[in-house]
């Protein structure tokens, strides 16, 4: 009973951090769009007049492996920039807890909020101070990767080398070249689609209008990716 009245007691926020994604809805769309992006450099360069199966093959080889290396590289970035990140709070946890006056920590703490700080009045800011000064942060040198990370990290890398193969699938299981281009454009596009639409409604905007504005957007992009020799 106590375990049970501990737990319904337990404020929003702490339940909140336990229940919280690895990653988070704009972290995971980006990762499939960049991974997207990447494999239709590859795609979007192929000739229907000139290509032939080694042509294909060539191409699907290279789109993979492109996708896992750039996996693997955004997945070490997140875990570094999550290292960083980690580092940067030890550190201001450090700077609250060595404040010589309340306001000074307080000004910390409003620096590093923005102007969502503009809700907190001095009380709520106090009680801010003094979690912080309670809350077991090691010094920012200490700081190390967490099992959290880790697994944001491999998410990032699979969302990035996922996304590779619904494009080109239709390479390997349609023998017509000029079909097998129109069905990767399609699938494609019904991904930045969604993509668009995701972020919309996770933004609060129109979700169609999102949407839309993602497919002109993304096309718009490899237009210039290809152009650029990417």
């Amino acid at each position: 009973m106590a375990d049970a009245q501990e737990s319904g007691s337990r404020p929003p926020a702490a339940q909140a951090r336990f229940e919280r994604p690895v990653l988070d809805p704009i972290d995971r769309i980006s990762e499939i769009l960049f991974g997207l992006f990447m494999v239709l450099t590859f795609t979007g360069t192929l000739s229907v007049a000139s290509a032939g199966t080694e042509e294909v093959r060539t191409m699907l080889l290279a789109a993979i492996g492109c996708n896992i290396a750039w996996g693997f590289v955004d997945g070490v970035m997140y875990v570094l920039r999550n290292l960083v990140t980690h580092a940067r709070l030890a550190e201001l946890a450090r700077a609250v807890r060595e404040a010589s006056e309340p306001r000074d920590a307080h000004r910390l703490i409003v620096d590093e909020i923005g102007e969502m700080s503009a809700a907190l009045d001095a009380a709520a800011l106090e009680r801010l101070r003094l979690w912080i000064v309670r809350r077991p942060f090691g010094p920012a040198r200490k700081v190390s990767t967490t099992a959290h990370d880790l697994r944001g990290g491999l998410q990032v890398f699979l969302l990035v080398f996922a996304s590779t193969f619904p494009v080109v699938l239709p390479f390997v299981f349609l023998a017509d070249l000029q079909t097998a281009m129109r069905v990767s454009a399609g699938i494609a596009i019904a991904m930045m689609f969604y993509c668009g639409y995701t972020w919309g409604r996770y933004a609060g905007l129109r979700p169609w209008v999102a949407g839309l504005t993602m497919v002109a957007l993304g096309v718009l992009i490899e237009t210039v990716i290809i152009l650029l020799g990417g």
